[in-house]
C-alpha cells in the first residue's frame, strides 16, 4: 500500500512580512516627507508620523485578527456589508466634511474617515460572491451587465465628489469581470476605446463639460495635465513633483535631504513617491516598485491556488485594487495622467486607506490560510 498523503494548511507569511515591512518603511519615508510642513503647521515635527504610526500598528494587529476569520463569511453577508457602505456614502451628501474642496469624510467620535474608502473593499466581497454564483453564466450579456451594476453604480455616483476613488472601483470591477468570463473582444473593446480617451483626453474634456459631467476643477486638471506651464498655480504640486523627480538622478540627495518638499503642499500625501525619487534616486524608486510587484505576485500566487473560486475572486479583486492604486499614483506623481489624488499604499499619509488596505491583505492571508498543501 502507497503511503497516504498527508495535508497541509499554507499560510503566506511572504506577503504578510512584506506587508510589514513596507508599512514600516513608509513611516520613515511619510516622516522624512512631513517632518518641515508638520513643525510649520502643527509646532511638532512628529505629528503624522505619531498619527499615521497609530493607524499602521493598529492596521497590522487588525489585519492579523482578520486573517484568522474564515473569508466564507463575508459571502453570507456581502449584501449587508454592500448596501452599509452605500448608505455611507449616500450620507456623504448630506454630512459629509469638507476638505480640499470636496466633501468625501465623514466625522464618527471625532476621527475622520472616507466611507469611498469602504465601498472599494465592499464592492470586491460583492462581485466575489456573485461571480461565484453566476459563474457559469458569465458569458451572458444580461449577467454580465447585472453583475457589473455592482461596480458601476457606485463608482459614477463617487465620481461626484472623488474621480480617482471611482476610476479605481471602476477598474476593479472590469478586470474582475474580464477574468471571470470568456469574452475577450469586448474588453479589449473597452480597452481600446479608454486608450482612446486617454490620447484625447482635451477634445473628450470639452464635451464632457458641455454635458455637465466634470466639474469645474476636474475640467481644470485636465487641461493643466495637458499643458502645465500655463496653468502654473494649478499644477505648482504637479511642477515641483517633477523637480524632485529630475534632481534625485541615480542614488538620489540621500534620505531627509529632500529640497523639494519644502515648498511642495502636503508632500507626505500623493506625491511621496516624488519625494522618495529625490531622496533614494531611481535605485529607491525602482526598489519601491519591486516590491509591489512582489505583493501583487504573491497575490496572484494566492488567488491561483485558493480553494475555492470565491476565495480566488477575493483575492484577484484585492489585487486589482493594489496594482491599479499604485499605477495610478505613480502616473499622477510623473504626470503621466492628470492629478487625481491618489495615495500610495502603505506609504502615504491617510489612516482611512492604510487600515482598509490592511483589512484587505487580511482578507488575502484568511483565503492563504485555507490553501492545502499535498506532502
Amino acid at each position: 500500500m502507497g503511503k497516504k498523503k498527508k495535508i497541509k494548511h499554507f499560510f503566506d507569511f511572504s506577503l504578510m512580512s512584506t506587508i510589514i515591512f513596507v508599512t514600516g518603511f513608509g513611516l520613515l519615508l511619510m516622516y522624512s516627507a512631513s517632518g518641515y510642513s508638520a513643525q510649520n503647521s502643527m509646532n511638532d515635527a512628529m505629528y503624522f508620523l505619531k498619527r499615521q504610526a497609530i493607524f499602521a500598528v493598529g492596521g497590522v494587529v487588525f489585519m492579523l485578527l482578520v486573517s484568522f476569520i474564515d473569508y466564507h463569511l463575508y459571502a453570507k453577508f456581502s449584501a449587508i456589508i454592500f448596501a452599509a457602505a452605500c448608505f455611507l456614502q449616500v450620507a456623504t451628501l448630506g454630512i459629509g466634511v469638507a476638505s480640499h474642496g470636496s466633501a468625501r469624510w465623514l466625522s464618527l467620535g471625532g476621527m475622520r474617515f472616507q466611507p469611498s474608502e469602504v465601498t472599494k473593499v465592499a464592492v470586491i466581497i460583492m462581485l466575489s460572491t456573485l461571480i461565484t454564483k453566476k459563474i457559469y453564466h458569465m458569458d451572458e450579456w444580461k449577467t454580465i451587465f447585472q453583475v457589473a451594476a455592482v461596480g458601476v453604480l457606485p463608482g459614477v455616483f463617487i465620481a461626484i465628489s472623488n474621480l480617482s476613488t471611482a476610476m479605481i472601483i471602476l477598474g476593479i470591477t472590469f478586470f474582475m469581470i474580464w477574468i471571470s468570463s470568456k469574452k475577450v473582444v469586448p474588453f479589449v473593446a473597452v480597452g481600446a476605446a479608454g486608450t482612446a480617451v486617454y490620447i484625447f483626453a482635451y477634445p473628450v474634456a470639452r464635451l464632457l463639460q458641455r454635458l455637465n459631467i466634470l466639474q469645474e476643477y476636474q475640467l481644470t486638471r485636465i487641461f493643466a495635465w495637458k499643458d502645465p506651464s500655463s496653468y502654473a498655480d494649478e499644477t505648482f504640486q504637479t511642477l515641483q513633483g517633477l523637480y524632485a523627480i529630475g534632481s534625485g538622478g541615480i542614488f538620489g540627495k540621500g534620505l531627509g535631504e529632500s529640497v523639494q518638499k519644502f515648498l511642495m503642499p502636503e508632500a507626505q500625501n500623493d506625491m511621496i513617491f516624488t519625494i522618495i525619487c529625490e531622496e533614494l534616486g531611481l535605485f529607491g524608486a525602482v526598489s519601491i516598485i519591486l516590491i509591489y510587484a512582489f505583493i501583487i505576485y504573491r497575490l496572484y500566487d494566492d488567488a491561483r491556488n485558493a480553494r475555492d473560486l470565491f476565495g480566488s475572486m477575493l483575492t484577484i479583486g484585492i489585487m486589482c485594487h493594489v496594482a491599479l492604486q499604485v499605477i495610478l499614483n505613480i502616473a499622477v506623481a510623473t504626470n503621466t495622467i492628470p492629478n487625481t489624488g491618489v495615495t500610495l499604499p502603505f506609504i502615504s499619509y491617510g489612516g482611512t486607506s492604510l487600515f482598509i488596505l490592511m483589512a484587505e491583505m487580511g482578507i488575502a492571508l484568511s483565503v492563504s490560510r485555507q490553501i492545502r498543501l499535498e506532502t
